[in-house]
């Protein structure tokens, strides 16, 4: 057998990409830590999520993941993935967040994130690559949607 060699990360460029690729994420399940975490980073106490108590008597029952937390685990499942590669340089944007249920503790999220849409900008240096992340729980339930709209650089780029 021949030996190969992984870098990381992958090379990629705008070009690399294509409307319809798809990348499916490993899982990774989220804990009471992971709400403690997020919310001494954030400030974000609201007592949902940090109360048990106080989120017995909501509708939900328990405490509930933070949904910017929700968001951030998915953007990096997708990263951690070696999806993007180092094609990406930037965030241009994220359209439609929907907070579709709820993430509680011991749930096992995962990733699976579509191209859909390219554009090369016109200087011919970069492009934007959009996908729709939907963000799946251990039931196969979507719990979050969102598209991300980043920015690629070509391999026009490389060449200057």
């Amino acid at each position: 057998m021949l030996s190969q060699e992984w870098t990381d990360p992958v090379s990629r460029r705008f070009e690399d990409f294509s409307v319809g690729d798809v990348v499916r994420t490993r899982g990774r399940t989220v804990d009471i830590g992971d709400f403690t975490t997020f919310s001494g980073l954030t400030g974000d106490h609201y007592p949902l999520h940090t109360d048990q108590q106080f989120a017995e008597g909501t509708p939900f029952g328990r405490r509930i993941a933070h949904g910017p937390l929700t968001f951030a685990l998915a953007v990096g499942l997708v990263g951690m993935s070696g999806f993007y590669g180092d094609a990406v340089v930037a965030l241009l944007g994220v359209d439609g967040l929907r907070a579709k249920k709820p993430v509680f503790d011991g749930d096992t999220i995962r990733v699976v994130a579509t191209v859909i849409e390219m554009k090369k900008n016109d200087s011919g240096r970069s492009g934007s690559v959009k996908l729709g992340y939907s963000v799946l729980n251990q039931r196969e339930e979507e719990v979050m949607y969102f598209e991300q709209n980043n920015l690629a650089r070509c391999r026009e780029e490389d060449s200057e």
